[in-house]
């Protein structure tokens, strides 16, 4: 099987029948990427071709697919979901993908948290490791798909169910620090958040921020902020990874109201404007990395694998040294790499996988004892 991830100014048919026409008629399973890094590179001009094999037939992952996200994110995720709960063994290695951009005129996304709660719903309890991430052809959000084993599909979900012998160590890396109290959402309409506090939510954003947003700013307002849902204690130590945080898809001045790339804030859901903090961020990654590799110390790893939100490279986020990177050199050189910029990342998070935002998710597939 081939597992790639392809730049969005390639044509998706041509590459497959390029990769057809060289390693014959195997399962090639990825997609459209905002970005690809492997171990000795990282880019995102649009022209990358990331790519890992997998030689050994005995750990190659079975390849489950469903179209049908145009019409209903959460029911296709479901059947995926019914599929794999007859499929998967406890706790085996689940990683999905899915294109996240339904139609770029005007822009809609997949939301993620439908995709994820249908393929929870479906499992019906069935415990796996799922993790994965949706595809962008760019950072503009301009279109997305995905290859499916087969061909090149639109609209669809693809789960790759590794088998029992491999297992996945995942660790999650953040970069968001809190910049409010907390604030009460009373008005929202899907991911159209209109009222924190009874008051205009971009309003009050400004205001915390001190910057004026909006119009063809407001597409900006995504690369400065997030609103975060701390779980647990609200009042214990801050502490990052206790945060889902929602990055903001675009904002609108005449009606006060800004929409996030999901819609699972509701009514009630209390949040914190999130400052997006590129120093905190580097050090979530060495941090880490770090508790990463002590826990893969000693064990046979056999694929790490990368999925970046694509507003954390550097032409995003304005940090000085490229995440990607600094990801890539403080993983074990002698571990093979894979990875892609992304739209929305998805994880096990607080006893559960859902999607997230402004994250880094690396997992390393390991061959179980």
């Amino acid at each position: 099987m081939l597992l790639a991830f392809c730049g969005g100014k390639h044509d998706p048919q041509a590459v497959l029948s390029a990769f057809r026409a060289h390693f014959g008629n195997i399962p090639i399973v990825g997609g459209s990427a905002a970005g690809a890094l492997v171990n000795g590179a990282c880019g995102y001009s649009g022209l990358e071709i990331a790519v890992a094999a997998i030689f050994d037939p005995a750990l190659v992952p079975q390849v489950l697919a469903e179209s049908g996200l145009e019409t209903n994110e959460q029911e296709t995720g479901r059947r995926l979901g019914a599929r794999l709960a007859r499929t998967a063994t406890d706790q085996a290695a689940v990683m999905l993908l899915f294109d996240s951009v339904a139609r770029s005129a005007p822009l809609q996304l997949h939301p993620a948290s439908e995709v994820v709660r249908g393929v929870t719903d479906g499992l019906a309890g069935r415990p796996v490791r799922l993790f994965g991430g949706g595809t962008l052809t760019d950072m503009n959000l301009s279109d997305a798909w995905v290859f499916d084993g087969n061909t090149v599909r639109k609209h669809a979900v693809v789960a790759l169910v590794f088998p029992p012998q491999i297992g996945a160590e995942i660790v999650i890396l953040h970069g968001c620090r809190p910049v409010s109290t907390f604030m009460e959402i009373t008005r929202i309409d899907g991911a159209e958040v209109f009222e924190l506090d009874g008051r205009p939510a971009l309003a009050v954003i400004e205001q915390m921020l001190g910057l004026p947003l909006g119009g063809s700013q407001g597409q900006d307002l995504s690369l400065i902020a997030t609103l975060g849902e701390k779980q647990g204690d609200p009042f214990a130590p801050y502490e990052e990874s206790a945060y889902v945080n929602r990055l903001i898809l675009s904002a609108n001045r005449a009606a006060g109201s800004i929409t996030l790339f999901e819609p699972d804030f509701a009514r009630g859901t209390r949040v914190q404007i999130m400052a997006r903090d590129n120093g905190l961020m580097l050090d979530s990654v060495r941090q880490g990395i770090a508790g990463l590799n002590q826990v893969i110390a000693g064990r046979e790893t056999l694929l790490a694998l990368y999925i970046d939100c694509a507003g954390r490279a550097s032409a995003r986020s304005g940090a000085a040294v490229e995440e990607a990177d600094l990801v890539r050199t403080l993983l074990p050189p002698a571990l093979p790499l894979l990875g892609f910029y992304s739209g929305v990342e998805v994880a096990p998070f607080d006893g559960y996988s859902r999607p997230l935002d402004w994250t880094g998710v690396v997992t390393v597939l390991c061959r179980m004892p």
